[in-house]
């Protein structure tokens, strides 16, 4: 009786042990079963069901991709006529300075410096000269500038080595809005660096110290 016993334990042991591993097996088994398994083109696989052979559709004419309508060109490309225009797209408060140091601060900065100098630990140890924002010639290009080459890059020809990417393109990083933000920021920053008392509006001068 006792040995009948044992081995009816041993049996629900061995159930409950491997039992779970058979659960599994099916639960496995029965994935991918819809969408894996379902009749597909590979890609650049030919197809007798469209008259010009391709598996693969070209986009329907007139489509665009969510979030990718561009209405206003100079928003997206900082140029009017291809040129590369001085105004901002929309009003430069408090909140979008603090936006474009916040942007410039993460992006910008491992290079160019935290006040836009051009000195960092990047040029200090790579064999790289970032642009100091401070130089005169910078100081006179239009903000539209900064907008351009955050979002193409700049491209540099070298007479010994040939042309160069001295910097990449952040648009697929840094988003339009904050694209002009930073462009917004770097201008403040210039003015921070090379301001004077008369800059400062007459009603806000006595707050000033000597």
């Amino acid at each position: 009786m006792q040995t009948l016993r044992s081995r009816r334990l041993a049996t629900r042991a061995r159930l409950a042990r491997y039992g779970w591993v058979g659960l599994l097996t099916m639960l496995l088994a029965a994935c991918h079963t819809d969408m894996y398994s379902q009749p597909r083109y590979q890609p650049y696989e030919p197809s007798s069901f469209f008259a010009d052979g391709r598996s693969s559709r070209p986009n329907v004419p007139g489509a665009v991709a969510a979030g990718q309508v561009q209405t206003d060109t100079y928003l997206y490309t900082a140029k009017v006529n291809g040129v590369v225009g001085n105004v901002m797209p929309f009003p430069v408060t408090a909140n979008l300075l603090a936006r474009g140091q916040q942007q410039f601060t993460i992006y910008c900065s491992v290079c160019h410096g935290v006040a836009g100098m051009g000195q960092s630990i990047v040029a200090e140890r790579a064999s790289i000269v970032p642009a100091n924002f401070h130089q005169q010639r910078l100081r006179d290009v239009p903000i539209g500038h900064f907008f351009d080459v955050i979002t193409n890059g700049v491209y540099r020809s070298d007479p010994v080595k040939g042309g160069y990417q001295s910097m990449f393109s952040y648009a697929s990083r840094i988003k339009v809005e904050d694209r002009w933000a930073i462009a917004a920021y770097i201008r403040a920053l210039q003015l921070s660096q090379n301001a004077t008392v008369d800059d400062v509006p007459p009603a806000e001068r006595a707050k000033l110290g000597r």
